[in-house]
């Protein structure tokens, strides 16, 4: 049964900390993993789960990798990738090249497989579609996230990661073209440009250039997840503040 949700999303962040600990002080969360194998990009990273979804940022430890390039390139705004777990991930990357958009990278170690695409022909961010032999469920055996990632969920400041915004000087070519990558139809509410998933949703805005300007959360007491942060030298702002190049919008 073909299926395509929300599994992680990368941020990049010149170094890890104090990112890292910043993110999981101010939203509640807790690190689950730390991935040996992004060594071999001249990286390093953390995961912390938000329920289902994993938020995962990276940091170079060398010069000249394409994180690095990614960050110079940005201007340090880092919504690097959004990852998606799927039924056929070499399928689905088939039919993203015959519209010319390569794959930039192949992951192969089962049970879990996955494909990365390139981000210039992608528009504004990565995109990886992956599978984990034997694991459909979303709170299943996902390797990138360590053998027992699930024990590391908190929900008592933050209970869902529900939205991924992009942006873009032309909001509805952007989410016409994610949409025949992903293989779902774009929507419109209130003039803004939406791809709907079962577990999340993701938003197109208007802006200067194309990039991942955002991340929306679900929270308990919004009000204490600002104050934590501005505490810790982050703008705050009405509904939200600023992170990594990022604003983390809070709802309730």
């Amino acid at each position: 049964m073909p299926y395509l949700h929300l599994r992680q999303i990368c941020l990049v962040a010149p170094t890890l900390e104090p990112v890292v600990s910043d993110i999981a002080a101010i939203m509640g969360l807790e690190i689950c993993y730390r991935d040996p194998h992004v060594g071999k990009y001249g990286l390093e990273n953390a995961l912390l789960p938000v329920g289902p979804i994993l938020l995962e940022v990276v940091a170079p430890t060398r010069e000249g990798t394409a994180a690095g390039r990614f960050l110079d390139k940005t201007g340090g705004r880092g919504g690097y990738m959004a990852i998606f777990a799927c039924d056929d991930p070499d399928g689905r990357a088939a039919i993203a090249n015959a519209m010319g958009v390569r794959t930039a990278n192949i992951i192969d170690h089962p049970p879990y497989h996955g494909v990365q695409l390139h981000p210039r022909d992608c528009r504004a961010a990565f995109i990886e579609l992956n599978h984990t032999t034997g694991s459909d469920d979303v709170l299943g055996p996902y390797p990138p996230a360590g053998p027992d990632w699930t024990r590391a969920i908190r929900r008592d400041v933050t209970t869902a990661l529900t939205e991924v915004v992009l942006q873009s000087p032309e909001p509805a070519s952007l989410a016409a073209h994610w949409g025949r990558i992903l293989d779902v139809t774009p929507s419109t509410n209130q003039g803004v440009q939406l791809l709907k998933l079962p577990n999340a949703e993701i938003r197109i805005e208007t802006g200067e250039r194309e990039l991942m300007c955002g991340l929306a959360f679900r929270v308990v007491d919004a009000e204490r997840v600002t104050a934590v942060a501005r505490a810790r030298g982050y703008a705050v702002s009405r509904d939200g503040f600023g992170i990594a190049g990022l604003t983390f919008t809070l709802t309730r």
